[in-house]
C-alpha cells in the first residue's frame, strides 16, 4: 500500500525477469523511489545522487568514505565498519562513479534490514563530516614522526593511498587519460576517485560545500528491492529523512559534450618502474564518443555492434587485434562503456611502441571499412543478440546479490534521464534488432554513422616512463619541504596537536549500544543446501539439481585429475586457459569461437582442487569443463562440451602464441588490484600442498612462470614443446575418470537426460582408479618480497594452521574477523593509513593469513600484525565481540549464490568431502565458538618466529627494508 507522502507514478511487471517495477515520487521534496517487486528473500537497498566534480581532488570519493564516520543519531566513530559485524548482511558497500555515489546493502533478515537502513539514511544525509575524519579519510599534513617537527613532512590519508594505489596500474593511468581527451570540457574530464597529486588540494570546507549541494532528497534516488512491502519501506523513508526536508533547488545536471570537428591524436606518459627496458611497452587505445546512454534503444544497438566487432576471436576487429604484429595484446578497455552520459567505444593494443601508433589506427580504420562494405554474416550477429538475451535472462548472486545487479541496470539509465522499465524489459527492444538484423545494411550503417565518420575520435599512445616515478617522488619532496620551511611555530604546533587528537579519536572506545544490532538469537536454525540426484547416463555418473535458473541450463563435466609428470602439472593452469580458446576436432579456433557464441553463455574450463578435509597433505583435484545456455540450445551445448574435452586441438601455435601474449598482459594488469591476495598466496605456499597450488598456478610465481614462457615462445622448438605438454594433458584426461553435473528447472529433468544420452552415447569413462593425482612439496617457512610497478605495498603474514575437519578450525574462522574487527582495522587502516587489512582462516589449503590492503607501510604493518596476536592474548575482551565476530562467519557461510552457484557449491562441496552434514556441523560449531578458543588457538598456531611472510612493493621500498630480510623476487 502506497504511504501519504509519496506518489505512485507507474507500475509494471517484467516477466523475463519475474518483477514488478514500481515507480514511485516523494510528493514534499521530489524524490525517487523505485521498488523491483520480487519473491526473493535476499532483500536490498540502495540511495543514489548525482555527484558531479569539476577537479580531481576526490571531493565525490572523500565524500562517500567521511559520511560513513559517523551520524547526528549514531555519533561513533566508524559505524560503517562497526554494522559490519553487528549485522547478518549479504553486502554492504559503497562507491564513487564517475557521475554518481551509492550506498547500497542486502540482508536476509527483516531485523537486520531496518537497522542497516536507519543507520545508512542517517550516514548519508545526516552526517557529522567532522574534520579529523576528513584528516584520517581524505588527507592530511603529518610529520614523519608525528610529535617531532624535525622529522619529515608527509601526507597520510585513506583516500590518498588508495588512489595511490589505484593509478599504479598502467591501464588505470590509460583509461584516465583517454577519459580525460573524450570529454575535455565536462565532468568525465575528471578522476571523480581523485588523482594522488590533486587530493591534497581538496579543502575541508570544499567538502561540506559538495554534501550540502549533492546530498539532497531533491537529487536522491532509493531502490529498493524483494520480497518486504513497499508501504514501510515509505515509512522508513518519511521517518527517517524525507519529513526533516523540503524541497530543495538543489539540480544536478551534465551537459552534453562538444564535438570535436576531426579526430585527435594525443601522446602522453605512465610510469614504469621496472628494470627491463621499455620496448614493446607502449599502449595505443582509440576512443569514440557515441550518443546518449539513456537511450537504451540506441545502447543495445552500440552493445549489438560492440559485440559484433569484438565479442570473441572470430569477431573482425578482435581478429585483428589478437593476431596483428603491432602489438602483443588487445587492450583491455577494448569494448563500449555506457556508465557516462554519453557513452564510449575503445579498441586498441597493449605491448607495442609509439611508432606503430598511426599503423595501428590506420588499420584498425580498415578492418571497420570492411564491415561497412562487406557486413558479416548473419549468424555472427545473431549469436551477438544470443549473448544479450542470455545475459538478460540469468539470475545472477554470491558477492554482489542479484537484486543489486539488477539496481545497477536501472540506476546510470535513470539517473542519466532514461526510462527505469525500458532498462530492465528490454525484449521488444531485442525484438527489434532481431528484425532489423535481417537487412544485410543494417551493420553496415551502424558501423559507418556510430565510429567511421565519427569525427569525435582520440587516439592515444602511451608510452613508459622509467624516470616518470621518481620525478614524481622528487617533486613533492620539494614542494612538503619547501611547505615545512614556510611553517612558522603556530603552524607546526597545529600539526602536531592535529596528529595527537586524531590519534586520541582512533584509540577511544567508542560506544557500540548506540548503534542497532542483531544477535545469535535472530541467526536461522539452519542453511538451505540443495541436494542433487544422482542418476548415470550410460556409465557416467550424473548429478541432477533443479534450480530455479530461469531458462537456463547448466551443465559441467567433472574429470579426476590423473597422475601427471612435474612439467605437465607446472602447465595444467594454463591448459585450462587456453582449451576453451583453440579449436576441437574438424574445426579451427575460429569457427569453434563462433560456435560457443552461438549456442552458449560462454564456456570455461578450471581445476577445482582443495586438501582433502582431514588430511593438509593430501589433494584431490578435478579437471572442470563447464558451460551454460537458454534451455533451447542444451543439445547444442552439450555437443560443444563433448567435442572440447575429447578433441581440442593445440596445432595452431600462431593461436597458442596470442593467447599466452594475452594471459601475461592480463595478468601483469591485476597485480595492483589484487596484490594483497597475491601476497598472502606467496606467504601461503610452504605450508600445503594445496596452498603450493595457489601460488603456482595463479600467483606470483604463477605469472612469473608465464612470464618466461611468453619470452621463450618466439622459439618454435619452445612453442612447439608447449603444445605437445598441452596434448598429453588433453590425452590423460581422456582416460581419467569422469562425471557429469547438469542444473536446470524444475521438471526438466528428463528431457535433458534424453539429450544428453544422445550426445555422449558410446562415450564411456573409466572406473575410479586408485592413482591419484599428486605431485613433489616440501614444506618451508617464506620471506619473500615481490618487486613490481606499484606506489604502494601489499603486505602478507601466514601461518600453518590446521583442515576443515580438525576441532579448531571453526575457532581458526573466527579469529579472523575477530583480529580484523578488534585490532587490524584499527592500526591498519585507521592509523595505518591502507585502505584495508585484515586476517582470515583458509580451510581449503589449512593458513592463517594476515594481509594489507594499498599499504605506505610495510615494516610497521608485519609488527601490526604481531601486535594483533598479542593484543587477543593480553588484554581482556567481551563476550559481545566475539559474538560480532561469529556474525561476520555466518554471514558469510549463510550468503545465498544464484540458484545455479547453490547447486555447483553443493556438489563440489560433496565431491570434495564438504558434504551438507559436514557443512551444516562447521556451521554449529562456528556459533559455540568463545574467547578461551580464540586465545588457545592464537597461541597453538600464531607464533612469530615460525610465520612466513610476503610483500608485494616496488624494488626501492624493498631495499629500504633490507634488515626485514625478505628474498627480493621479480616477475
Amino acid at each position: 500500500m502506497t504511504h501519504p507522502a509519496f506518489e505512485s507514478i507507474r507500475r509494471e511487471h517484467i516477466p523475463s525477469l519475474d518483477v514488478t517495477l514500481e515507480q514511485y515520487r516523494h510528493v514534499a521534496t521530489g524524490a525517487s523511489h523505485i521498488h523491483l517487486a520480487a519473491a526473493d528473500t535476499n532483500n536490498a537497498f540502495l540511495v543514489a545522487l548525482p555527484t558531479v566534480p569539476q577537479d580531481s581532488t576526490g571531493v565525490a570519493h572523500v565524500l562517500e568514505h567521511v559520511s560513513l564516520c559517523g551520524s547526528q543519531r549514531y555519533p561513533v566513530r566508524d559505524p560503517f565498519f562497526m554494522m559490519l559485524r553487528r549485522s547478518l548482511n549479504t553486502f554492504m558497500n559503497a562507491f564513487t562513479a564517475s557521475d554518481w555515489t551509492a550506498y547500497p546493502f542486502a540482508t536476509q533478515n527483516r531485523k537486520d534490514f531496518d537497522n542497516l537502513l536507519d543507520v545508512y539514511l542517517d550516514a548519508v544525509f545526516f552526517p557529522l563530516l567532522d574534520s579529523l575524519d576528513f584528516a584520517q579519510e581524505g588527507h592530511r599534513l603529518e610529520f614523519d614522526k608525528p610529535e617531532d617537527p624535525d622529522s619529515d613532512l608527509t601526507i597520510r590519508g585513506v583516500v590518498y593511498n588508495e588512489m595511490k594505489g589505484a593509478m599504479s596500474s598502467p591501464i588505470a593511468q590509460v583509461d584516465q587519460t583517454l577519459k580525460s581527451h573524450l570529454f575535455p570540457t565536462i565532468t568525465y574530464h575528471f578522476n571523480s576517485g581523485g588523482e594522488p597529486e590533486e587530493i591534497p588540494h581538496l579543502g575541508y570546507q570544499q567538502l561540506k560545500d559538495f554534501h550540502s549541494t549533492h546530498y539532497h532528497p531533491s537529487n536522491a534516488l532509493f531502490m529498493t528491492f524483494g520480497s518486504f512491502p513497499v508501504g514501510e519501506h515509505h515509512e522508513k523513508f518519511e521517518t527517517c529523512v524525507l519529513s526533516r526536508y523540503e524541497h530543495g533547488n538543489h539540480a544536478v545536471s551534465i551537459a552534453d559534450e562538444r564535438r570535436y570537428r576531426k579526430p585527435v591524436a594525443v601522446e602522453s606518459r605512465y610510469s614504469f618502474d621496472e628494470d627491463e627496458g621499455t620496448a614493446r611497452r607502449t599502449h595505443v587505445v582509440i576512443g569514440w564518443l557515441l550518443g546518449r546512454s539513456d537511450d537504451v534503444s540506441e545502447m543495445l544497438k552500440a552493445h549489438l555492434l560492440s559485440g559484433v566487432l569484438l565479442d570473441n576471436s572470430a569477431s573482425p576487429l578482435r581478429k585483428f587485434l589478437e593476431t596483428t604484429k603491432l602489438g602483443s595484446a588487445p587492450s583491455e578497455l577494448c569494448g563500449l562503456d555506457d556508465s557516462t552520459r554519453e557513452a564510449t567505444f575503445h579498441c586498441g593494443l597493449e605491448g607495442t611502441d609509439p611508432e606503430h601508433a598511426e599503423a595501428i589506427e590506420s588499420q584498425v580504420m580498415e578492418v571497420l571499412e570492411s564491415v561497412a562494405r562487406d557486413g558479416v554474416p548473419l549468424e555472427q550477429v545473431q549469436s551477438v543478440l544470443h549473448q544479450v538475451e542470455l545475459a538478460q535472462r540469468e539470475v545472477g548472486g554470491g558477492r554482489f546479490p542479484y537484486g543489486l545487479q539488477l539496481m545497477m541496470r536501472v540506476l546510470p539509465t535513470y539517473l542519466h534521464g532514461g526510462d527505469p522499465v525500458e532498462a530492465l524489459d528490454i525484449d521488444d527492444a531485442l525484438e527489434e534488432l532481431r528484425r532489423s538484423i535481417e537487412d544485410p545494411g543494417f551493420i553496415k550503417s551502424l558501423v559507418r554513422t556510430m565510429l567511421i565518420d565519427n569525427t569525435h575520435r582520440v587516439r592515444l599512445t602511451m608510452s613508459p616512463d622509467k624516470r616518470l616515478s621518481a620525478q614524481r617522488a622528487e617533486s613533492l619532496a620539494s614542494e612538503l619541504e619547501e611547505r615545512k620551511q614556510r611553517l612558522n611555530e603556530a603552524d607546526r604546533a597545529r600539526i602536531i596537536e592535529q596528529a595527537a587528537a586524531l590519534k586520541t579519536r582512533q584509540e577511544q572506545e567508542e560506544n557500540a549500544e548506540l548503534l542497532p544490532r542483531v544477535g545469535l538469537e535472530d541467526v536461522p536454525d539452519d542453511r538451505v543446501i540443495p541436494e542433487g540426484a544422482s542418476q548415470r547416463i550410460g556409465t557416467m555418473p550424473l548429478s541432477w539439481y533443479a534450480q530455479g535458473t530461469n531458462g537456463l541450463v547448466y551443465q559441467q563435466v567433472a574429470v579426476d585429475l590423473p597422475p601427471l609428470a612435474p612439467e605437465l602439472v607446472d602447465v595444467l593452469g594454463l591448459f585450462c586457459d587456453c582449451v576453451t580458446e583453440v579449436g576441437a576436432g574438424d574445426e579451427d579456433y575460429l569457427r569453434m569461437q563462433a560456435r560457443q557464441a552461438a549456442v552458449s553463455g560462454g564456456v570455461s574450463a578450471r581445476i577445482s582442487y582443495r586438501s582433502h578435509v582431514d588430511d593438509l597433505g593430501r589433494v584431490r583435484g578435478m579437471f572442470v569443463l563447464a558451460g551454460k545456455a537458454l534451455a533451447r540450445n542444451e543439445r547444442g551445448l552439450s555437443s560443444l562440451l563433448k567435442d572440447i574435452l575429447t578433441g581440442a586441438r593445440f596445432d595452431e601455435p600462431a593461436r597458442l602464441r596470442e593467447l599466452i601474449a594475452q594471459f601475461h598482459a592480463e595478468g601483469e594488469a591485476s597485480l595492483t588490484q589484487s596484490g594483497h591476495s597475491l601476497a598472502m598466496s606467496a606467504a601461503s605456499a610452504g605450508f600445503s600442498p594445496a596452498a603450493m597450488l595457489d601460488h603456482r598456478w595463479d600467483g606470483l610465481e604463477g605469472l612469473h612462470r608465464l612470464k618466461g614462457l611468453d619470452a621463450a615462445l618466439d622459439d618454435e622448438r619452445t612453442l612447439g614443446d608447449f603444445a605437445a605438454r598441452l596434448e598429453q594433458i588433453r590425452d590423460a584426461l581422456l582416460d581419467a575418470p569422469r562425471q557429469l553435473l547438469l542444473i536446470g528447472e524444475i521438471g526438466r529433468d528428463e528431457g535433458l537426460r534424453a539429450s544428453l544420452s544422445e550426445v555422449w552415447e558410446g562415450a564411456s569413462t573409466c572406473a575410479a582408479s586408485r592413482d591419484m593425482f599428486a605431485f613433489d612439496w616440501t614444506a618451508e617457512r617464506i620471506a619473500q618480497g615481490w618487486s613490481v610497478n606499484t606506489q604502494v605495498n601489499f603486505c602478507a603474514k601466514a601461518y600453518a594452521a590446521v583442515d576443515e575437519s580438525h576441532a579448531d578450525a571453526p575457532a581458526l574462522m573466527v579469529l579472523g574477523p575477530y583480529l580484523t574487527n578488534g585490532y587490524l582495522h584499527r592500526s591498519i587502516r585507521e592509523q595505518g593509513g591502507a585502505y584495508g587489512g585484515g586476517a582470515s582462516y583458509s580451510a581449503s589449503s589449512g593458513v592463517m593469513r594476515f594481509y594489507s590492503y594499498r599499504d605506505p607501510r610495510l615494516a610497521e604493518t608485519l609488527a601490526d600484525f604481531d601486535r594483533a596476536v598479542a593484543w587477543l592474548v593480553q588484554e581482556r575482551h567481551e563476550a559481545r565481540k566475539v559474538e560480532e565476530a561469529v556474525l561476520r562467519v555466518l554471514s558469510d557461510i549463510d550468503r545465498p549464490e544464484s540458484p545455479a552457484g547453490e547447486a555447483i557449491a553443493a556438489y563440489f562441496g560433496s565431491r570434495h568431502g564438504r558434504n551438507p552434514a559436514h557443512r551444516r556441523a562447521f556451521r554449529r560449531a562456528v556459533m559455540r565458538v568463545g574467547i578461551d578458543d580464540l586465545r588457545r588457538v592464537a597461541e597453538r598456531y600464531l607464533e612469530p618466529e615460525i610465520a612466513s611472510v610476503a610483500v608485494v612493493s616496488n624494488e626501492t621500498t624493498l631495499e629500504a627494508n633490507a634488515e626485514l630480510g625478505l628474498q627480493l623476487c621479480k616477475l
